[in-house]
């Protein structure tokens, strides 16, 4: 994971959004008091992956925008929280973090969490170029411990990046599914050196 925050850039998706929200009366939104961050995350809680849990970050710790209209998608990145699954979804929902992932991959299950839309920016890369041009899968676990790295893990990352893939059309290689690692400027090494790539990149592909 990475702090990463930039300012918001104008689109027609977000135009949509608040007008949407504008339309509908305040004290019927689902807990008015929480203000329109919260009518928003329950009004787009669709998810982009079928088989994933939509589990929203803070609207405070991403960028709205309407890829790949506004950007296009040529990557995914690969991460390793380097935190539990439930302690990773508390720092994406925790406005104060800035930081956020489309996915969050669950170590024991495979179990996958959405937490940003596709078509938004999520702070995961640590750099707004590959950011704006990329999907960001988060892996509970740690890069010195690769029993985190299950079979389910690896099974259910790799479908949801082959639909990821077959979606944008990105090829199904390690020169556009990369490590955080290869982020350029990132001080980052995830997923580390236990992350078995060869074992990934076959999965992908015959997902």
């Amino acid at each position: 994971m990475d702090m990463d925050r930039a300012e918001p850039r104008f689109s027609r998706r977000r135009l949509l959004k608040g007008a949407a929200l504008a339309a509908v009366p305040y004290a019927l939104l689902p807990d008015a008091r929480a203000g329109a961050a919260t009518a928003t995350a329950t009004a787009t809680a669709t998810v982009d992956y079928p088989p994933a849990e939509w589990r929203a970050a803070s609207s405070s710790n991403y960028t709205l925008s309407d890829r790949p209209d506004e950007y296009a998608v040529d990557r995914v990145i690969i991460h390793v929280t380097q935190e539990t699954y439930a302690d990773t979804l508390a720092i994406f929902g925790n406005p104060q973090k800035k930081v956020s992932a489309h996915y969050l991959v669950r170590s024991a299950d495979g179990h996958v969490a959405q937490c940003v839309h596709e078509a938004d920016i999520a702070w995961h890369a640590g750099n707004w170029t590959y950011n704006t041009r990329s999907i960001g899968i988060e892996h509970e676990g740690w890069v010195d411990q690769p029993a985190y790295f299950t079979d389910a893990l690896y099974e259910q990352s790799a479908k949801l990046t082959a639909a990821i893939c077959a979606k944008y059309r990105i090829p199904r290689d390690r020169e556009h599914i990369i490590g955080h690692y290869q982020v350029p400027g990132t001080d980052h090494d995830d997923p580390g050196p236990g992350w078995d790539w060869v074992r990934y990149i076959r999965l992908v592909n015959f997902a």
